[in-house]
């Protein structure tokens, strides 16, 4: 019986000290020594957290710095490839494809613009700087005398009387016969963005400055110091002109401030650039918090056996469960499509930090990942929307063009116009003379009508098989018919011999279309338009322009419609 009751009570007892009460028990033996050498050791520690609180400030600065020099390095890729294309062809069809071809992923690029060497723009993304002359921009010279990317210090944008900096790239890098220059402008707004991390840090200080040492960027706290010298920043001025006459990527110094305060500045330089990203450490800020530490130790020994209880009986929970679902958190977050989704390691117990630091490099591999098959999936857009053979936009290009001028015409309430051009008799033309000399023709006709439609600030496209269009915003009846007799008689200029046709020459024959865009109407009715006066053309004996309709009347839509 006694052998029973022993087992009994030894079975409660295992209960009652289960593995809370041994933690809470173990945590009051320990509890007391541990906070007395607390005291001592946080003075030490202090020293330990700001080296490790400005460590992890630099990288990332660091980070950031690198996310900088990623901005600039796409700029610069599309300089570089719009440049090739420049060098490769007319300025009418490096223009067309400069239009159609500027990345949408990239917003931190306002324009992009193709200079001619007299230093007036020659095309733009952006119509309203085309005829600007920027031949007195220090950056325009540099670019012209290097050979090479140029990136500009802090100016103010003519046309838009807006802060920003700009690239250039000259063609003269490509072909050295060419004498234009590709510029682009970037906005000042995209590179604070990516220093908003850097924001709201007790003690630490961050800018990016440009060769003359005006603030270029800065966290959300600091955007209003955005176009002013470094040297409104005392915590910063001391090391102002040791970071823009060094040639070093990199330097720091120490100092000690008129208040006082033991003050780290240093600086990076972004690559290829005169910008640098310059950080300030405050120690007396950066160790507030354990300073404040260092005089309640005393009263929190007091107090830390009163709870100590409680901390055991939930230690485990801590130890275990939160940890475990920051990280399923983080997870979910990342699954949704949060990609820049990280497990922040520093706060998760050591054992955890092998499989956060795991978990935060695949999330970076499949980050990279998806934005190389987003830059592929660009690539090939462009590439979708590109006529290989006459060099213009293809029918899906053209729709896209199509659409976004008709809305900026109802928007502005100016006219659009529209010709549909078709080769006449161009089966009889492969019948006689093959294929590829009907390729060659086609070819022929796209470097023409590119030709006139830069000259008439339009859009032309290959529509289909031997049939092409001319977009012509802004442009009323009057005027699109004269373009469409430029065409007619342009391309039987080319004098291109056709034995089966009445001309013995290739002509075309041109449909003339002309609207003012509403909510009513819609851009497939000035296609049909276009095509019906195209049709007419072709019963009219070809070789000619035809406008839509005999009586020229505006119905509610603004189209022009047959009297």
């Amino acid at each position: 019986m006694s052998r029973v009751a022993f087992s009994r009570k030894r079975v409660k007892l295992k209960k009652l000290l289960g593995i809370r009460a041994r933690l809470a028990l173990l945590a009051l033996l320990l509890v007391a020594p541990l906070m007395m050498e607390r005291v001592r050791s946080l003075d030490g520690t202090r020293a330990a957290q700001l080296a490790q609180a400005t460590q992890e400030f630099r990288e990332l600065a660091e980070r950031t710095a690198e996310t900088q020099r990623g901005v600039i390095a796409s700029v610069a890729t599309v300089l570089k490839s719009t440049a090739y294309v420049s060098a490769s062809g007319s300025i009418a069809r490096s223009c067309d494809v400069l239009r159609a071809s500027l990345p949408h992923n990239l917003p931190w690029i306002r324009n992009v613009m193709v200079v001619g060497g007299d230093g007036r723009v020659q095309c733009s993304v952006m119509n309203a700087p085309v005829g600007l002359d920027i031949s007195d921009r220090p950056y325009f010279r540099k670019a012209r005398e290097t050979r090479d990317f140029v990136f500009s210090d802090f100016l103010i944008a003519r046309k838009i009387d807006k802060p920003m900096v700009m690239a250039a790239y000259p063609v003269s890098a490509i072909d050295p016969h060419q004498e234009s220059v590709v510029v682009a402008g970037v906005t000042l707004d995209w590179m604070s963005k990516s220093m908003t991390r850097l924001s709201g840090r007790a003690g630490f200080t961050a800018v990016m400055i440009d060769g003359k040492g005006t603030i270029l960027a800065a966290p959300d706290d600091l955007a209003s110091l955005i176009g002013r010298s470094i040297d409104t920043l005392p915590a910063m001025s001391a090391i102002a002109d040791k970071a823009l006459l060094s040639d070093t990527p990199e330097g720091s110094m120490s100092f000690t401030a008129t208040d006082g305060a033991r003050r780290d500045v240093s600086f990076v330089r972004i690559r290829g650039t005169e910008a640098r990203l310059v950080m300030s450490v405050d120690e007396s800020k950066v160790t507030a918090s354990i300073d404040r530490d260092i005089r309640t130790a005393y009263l929190q020994l007091a107090f830390v056996c009163l709870f100590v209880l409680l901390g055991a009986l939930i230690g485990a929970e801590k130890l275990l469960i939160e940890p475990i679902e920051t990280m399923t958190g983080v997870a979910k977050r990342f699954g949704r499509g949060e990609r820049s989704a990280r497990v922040a390691h520093g706060s998760l117990p050591s054992e955890f930090v092998p499989l956060a630091r795991a978990f935060n490099a695949m999330a970076a591999q499949l980050s990279q990942r998806e934005r190389e098959m987003l830059a592929t999936n660009d690539r090939l857009t462009v590439m979708a929307s590109i006529d290989m053979l006459s060099g213009l936009a293809n029918r899906r290009g053209f729709q896209s063009r199509l659409d976004f001028e008709w809305m900026k015409a109802q928007q502005h309430r100016s006219e659009l116009s529209l010709l549909m051009i078709d080769v006449d008799h161009f089966k009889l033309y492969n019948d006689t003379y093959g294929h590829p000399e009907g390729d060659a023709c086609l070819t022929r006709l796209g470097e023409t009508l590119a030709g006139i439609a830069a000259d008439n600030l339009g859009f032309a496209a290959r529509y289909g098989g031997e049939e092409f269009c001319l977009l012509l915003p802004n442009t009323g009846a009057l005027r699109a018919m004269e373009v469409g007799e430029a065409v007619r008689a342009a391309i039987q200029d080319l004098e291109l011999p056709h034995a089966t046709s009445s001309h013995k020459a290739v002509t075309v024959s041109v449909g003339v279309a002309c609207t003012l865009p509403s909510d009513v109407g819609r851009p497939g009715d000035l296609i049909e338009a276009a095509d019906a006066a195209l049709y007419a053309a072709k019963h009219r004996g070809r070789n000619t322009v035809v406008e839509h309709g005999f009586v020229r009347l505006v119905d509610e839509a603004g189209m022009a419609l047959a009297g």
